[in-house]
């Protein structure tokens, strides 16, 4: 049995990277004063007050820029002068913004190997990448390039490949609309659909489920709904942490009468109570509760809770006909109403409780909720959509809103929460390894090439193309991938086996130091640099988790006159490639990107007077059939879904964990050491277990500990984690994301969508031999 190692990753088995854990009372309500004490730690540690304060004032302004964190909306109407931005926010701009740069000196003095050491907060702490850097074949230190050399070996390495198909082209949630549509046009005239990217590892099981089941892979609602709803769920979503300004909303529902379930293995503090830093009572410390009925699932549980819920609105009706379920709905909007029916009940009630780890008492208690209400809104995050029946879970989701009639009315509907902020508008724009025959007749039709018809690699599918030698260029639109991606050992194998990454990036990140036998950094602007093209100032266009396209602008001096936008990058990498075999004028879009926009207009719909409307405050919203009434599927009707309970058997001694983020981090960015929400402060190599699992385990807390497991032929090893006994189901464990990643196999993943089973990790524990 081989056990993955990787001697270019940070050594966990060195005992002088503890840092000194400590651990604190857990918080029983999210942001307040702490957080605004927190978000101005950061913020004014990287940069000089009246930077600072310039970069926050316009953060998610509509004059301003949009924040490069989550995709969580902004308020139609009006916005906060003071304060439109959560704590995490007001980090990820900290991160972004700051005056720290790496020059040449700085790769002068610190080769590959010596950074590969550092851990990912400390990485990402030494600042911007301030001009391109190279890394030839067999060299040990980065060394500068200009851009036109830079651009010029990026298209010699595209041009020799046997087939366009050798070739990745990932993209990041972060990148614009114009941006990625340029990078999608680029890659298809360049000759192929390899066009993975980071909704691969989180929503694309959101994406199926809803488009199967509605017609649409998005979410139905908008933020004034959470105004109107009688009833919100949120299930594997932690918001306090993730989408810190979902709790505004949620806190305006609950003075509107909404009653709030939440699904979750762990009892987050941002699902239990706020402290509105905006309000007296916030600024005073007294919270706002969240949380009417806390369903604490054992991980993997969700589907069985699901359909324990479904079934006893089922029998509601059946003893009160006419009152629980919406049966003129179900008969003018849905198909398969009599099938589900008689398959959701072949389930033992006894096996489905058992899964989920929920009582009958609380299963009745939120019954009772649901029954006489039909304005229900559904959130969900990636703690439904990283597990091999993901989209059955989703599905099931979607069951209980078709039941009650709880979509396309006020109040009601679907709400997947994207985590990047871009991350659905770079799937608007084709940003996809499997496009329609309708984007590609409309790509075809407005810009004179016929693009590639056969799908193109997916994340995880790309990662097994550069393993297996069939893919042999990397590039990066932004992101972290190493880091991001499951398998950690067996993703560096694959980048290494390349001849040549290349990565469009505003900091330094693990993904440089692990690279192929060349490797290329391209420095980019972020969202809240100033964008001067020919002396006139650009904007780039987002589109965030409820589809309303706006503007961001930036205003803040950039660190480095040697960085480019990415529309301009894209541009002139196509140029350099492409030459006169192109059909497309480059040069206008890199120019001014209203031609850009124009271009979008012509090819997707939804886009009309695009350069006129996203100039309107606040943007507009995009076409959306489901919070229209009506459904694009083959029949026009919404979908019932029926799908059998599959339980992961567990020997004793084995755990199913799943990988979470820290107060302290935003996807792969690590803000800090600290997750004061959990109490755990100055230390990330932690797992948490339930006080009865570690005593059983014949540990203690505290204890340092390896965590392994085996799948298919292969044991994986995370070393040295910290034992913290916490509120969790028995025999369900939480790591951190990405440490933890090492141990999620490639080959492991959701049905239908290939997302990556970062939730649902079968492991073993052994105290650590160092």
């Amino acid at each position: 049995m081989a056990e993955e190692k990787d001697s270019a990753l940070p050594n966990p088995e060195n005992p002088e990277r503890f840092t000194g854990l400590r651990l604190g009372k857990l918080k029983t309500a999210a942001a307040g004063i702490p957080g605004v004490a927190a978000a101005a730690v950061h913020v004014f540690r990287e940069m000089d007050v009246a930077r600072g304060m310039k970069a926050l004032l316009k953060l998610n302004q509509k004059d301003g820029y949009d924040c490069p964190g989550c995709a969580w909306p902004d308020p139609d109407d009006e916005r906060s002068t003071i304060a439109e931005y959560c704590e995490n926010g007001a980090k990820a701009i900290a991160e972004e913004a700051t005056t720290r740069k790496l020059g040449p000196e700085f790769f002068a003095a610190n080769s590959v190997a010596a950074l590969s050491q550092l851990n990912d907060y400390e990485i990402g702490k030494k600042g911007r990448i301030a001009q391109p850097m190279f890394l030839g074949k067999g060299e040990t230190h980065y060394r500068p390039i200009n851009w036109d050399d830079a651009f010029r070996k990026i298209a010699a390495h595209l041009n020799k490949l046997a087939s366009p198909d050798e070739a990745i082209f990932y993209t990041s949630g972060r990148t614009s609309n114009e941006a990625a549509f340029l990078y999608q046009l680029f890659v298809r005239e360049y000759g192929t659909n390899n066009l993975p990217d980071c909704s691969n590892m989180c929503h694309e099981s959101s994406g199926v489920a809803l488009n199967e089941s509605l017609g649409i892979g998005k979410g139905s609602v908008t933020l004034e709904d959470f105004n109107h709803a009688e009833v919100i769920i949120i299930l594997g979503q932690n918001p306090g942490t993730n989408h810190p300004r979902m709790l505004t909303a949620l806190k305006k529902a609950k003075e509107n009468g909404a009653v709030i379930i939440s699904v979750n293995p762990l009892p987050e503090t941002g699902l239990m109570g706020f402290n509105d830093p905006q309000t007296a009572k916030g600024i005073l410390g007294i919270k706002a509760r969240l949380t009417d009925i806390f369903l604490q699932v054992r991980i993997n549980g969700d589907l069985a809770l699901l359909q324990l819920i479904n079934r006893a609105l089922i029998e509601a009706e059946r003893s009160e006909p006419g009152k629980v379920l919406d049966h003129d709905f179900i008969r003018d909007h849905t198909s398969g109403f009599d099938a589900y029916t008689q398959e959701i009940f072949r389930s033992s009630k006894q096996e489905l409780l058992r899964n989920c780890g929920i009582s009958q008492k609380k299963i009745d208690e939120t019954v009772e909720v649901l029954k006489n209400r039909k304005r229900i809104i559904a959130c969900w995050a990636m703690g439904l959509t990283q597990h091999k029946n993901a989209v059955d879970t989703i599905k099931e989701v979607v069951n209980l809103l078709l039941l009650k009639g709880s979509i396309g009315k006020p109040g009601a509907g679907t709400c997947p929460v994207r985590g990047h902020s871009n991350v659905q508008g770079d799937r608007t724009m084709g940003i996809y390894e499997k496009p329609s025959p309708k984007f590609l007749e409309q790509i075809e039709r407005s810009f004179g090439f016929k693009p590639p018809q056969e799908h193109g690699y997916d994340t995880v599918e790309c990662i097994h193309a550069m393993h297996e030698g069939k893919a042999k260029v990397f590039i990066g639109m932004g992101g972290n991938f190493l880091s991001a991606t499951p398998d950690t050992v067996y993703t560096a194998e694959a980048l290494r086996k390349c001849a040549l990454t290349v990565h469009v990036s505003t900091k330094l990140n693990r993904s440089h130091l692990i690279h192929g036998e060349e490797a290329i950094i391209l420095p980019t602007y972020g969202r809240s640099d100033l964008d001067v093209i020919n002396g006139e100032r650009q904007f780039i266009s987002c589109e965030n988790s409820m589809g309303v396209v706006q503007l961001s602008k930036g205003s803040l001096r950039p660190i480095s006159d040697q960085l480019l936008s990415e529309p301009v990058i894209v541009s002139r990498l196509a140029k350099a490639t492409l030459g006169s075999r192109s059909r497309i004028d480059w040069n206008s879009f890199e120019q001014h990107y209203d031609r850009i926009r124009d271009a979008i207009e012509r090819t997707i719909p939804g886009f009309e007077r695009y350069n006129e409307r996203v100039r309107e405050p606040g943007g507009f919203y995009l076409p959306n059939c489901t919070r229209e009434g009506t459904f694009e599927t083959l029949s026009g009707k919404a979908h019932f879904s029926s799908a059998s309970v599959t339980d992961i058997p567990l020997e004793q001694g084995e755990f199913l964990m799943m990988t979470i983020r820290s107060h302290d981090q935003f996807n792969t960015t690590i803000y800090g050491l600290n997750d004061r929400y959990r109490g755990v402060y100055n230390e990330r190599r932690v797992i948490f277990l339930h006080p009865d699992d570690i005593a059983d385990a014949g540990l203690s807390g505290g204890d340092v500990v390896d965590l392994f497991n085996r799948f298919e032929g292969t044991e994986r090893v995370a070393h040295r984690f910290i034992v913290v006994p916490f509120d969790i189901p028995r025999q369900c464990a939480a790591t951190y994301f990405p440490e933890a990643n090492v141990l999620v196999p490639i080959g492991s993943v959701a049905e239908k969508s290939n997302t990556p089973t970062s939730k649902s990790v079968v492991i073993r524990i052994r105290k650590s031999a160092v």
